[in-house]
Order: C-alpha cells, then structure tokens, then sequence
C-alpha cells in the first residue's frame, strides 16, 4: 500500500514538473556564433550564410502549413521594406519538404525579401527551429542575439524597440 502510495506522488511530482525544451542536434544557443552554411534558394540564388556578414540579419524560420507563421509573414515584408537593407538584411528560411508549397506560400503573401529552403534540417537544427515561427537577431559577426518563438508583429513598435537595441541602431 505504502509503495503505491508513494509511486502516485512520485507520478504526480513528475507530471507537474515544468517541461524542458531539448536542444535541437547542432543548435547554436543564444550568444553562440552561427556556423556557415549552405542555403538552398527558393526567391532567389542559392548563397552561403556567412555571405549575410558585415550587416546585422534578420532570420525568420517558417513552413507554409504554420498558421502562426502565416500571421507574422505580413510584418515581417513591412519591416524588410521600411528598414531592410539599410540597416540590417531580412530572410526567411522554409522547413518546408515540398518546395512548391513553399513557392505557393510565398506568392501568397507577396514577400520580396530573401528566401530558402531547408529541406535537409541543417539550418533548422543550427538555429533551434523545434517550434515555428522562430525569429532570430543575428549581429554583423554572425553572433545570435536573441530567438523568439511564435508570432510577433516585427514592425510593431515594442518589436523595432527590440530590434533598434539588440543591433545599436536606431529605427
């Protein structure tokens, strides 16, 4: 009776512990330097990671079956617009398996900002992808500033507040 007793709150501890999120094989955490890589190209070329170097980065990883993603797509195109380029680079990275989703999404959406795929998962484990949206601030050296996971709207000003800070810029 007793070991029962004593296996139900054992179970129950354990049930109500909070849950940790495992890193993804390769992750690169924040603070860590992003590894180069290839990147397949999906708007545009194929390109190297470490081509995006000298200028703060912007990377959102997204797949077109993400509701969430579909919900941030919109701001991300408006800040790539209004401050893209400039001061910092925008570019997306789809997990999707089936490039033609992935065109499908992007025609949808009218992005004009920098695209690949992943289908492989080496960026996707790099950057720590395991839930979708994630948004990564990347620094010019290629040091990983900070990830948010989930929708955000990236030209809100509480997200250019946070841009404007982790890159010393001003928006």
């Amino acid at each position: 009776m007793m070991k029962t007793v004593l296996s139900l709150i054992l179970l129950f501890l354990a049930s109500a512990a909070p849950l940790a999120w495992a890193k993804t094989p390769g992750e690169v955490e924040v603070g860590g330097t992003l590894r180069d890589a290839p990147m397949q190209g999906l708007s545009g070329p194929s390109r190297i990671l470490s081509e995006f170097r000298g200028k703060p980065l912007i990377i959102n990883v997204w797949a077109s079956w993400c509701g969430p993603c579909r919900q941030e797509m919109g701001s991300l195109e408006r800040l790539s617009r209004r401050h893209g380029g400039k001061q910092f680079a925008v570019i997306g990275i789809s997990t999707d398996d089936y490039p033609d989703a992935a065109m499908a999404f992007l025609k949808q959406y009218r992005t004009t900002f920098s695209h690949f795929i992943d289908s492989r998962l080496l960026l996707e484990n790099m950057l720590g992808a395991d839930r979708l949206p994630l948004t990564l601030l990347v620094n010019a050296q290629g040091r990983i500033l900070g990830k948010y996971y989930g929708a955000k709207e990236w030209d809100s000003p509480e997200a250019l507040q946070v841009i404007g800070k982790a890159f010393r810029i001003r928006m």
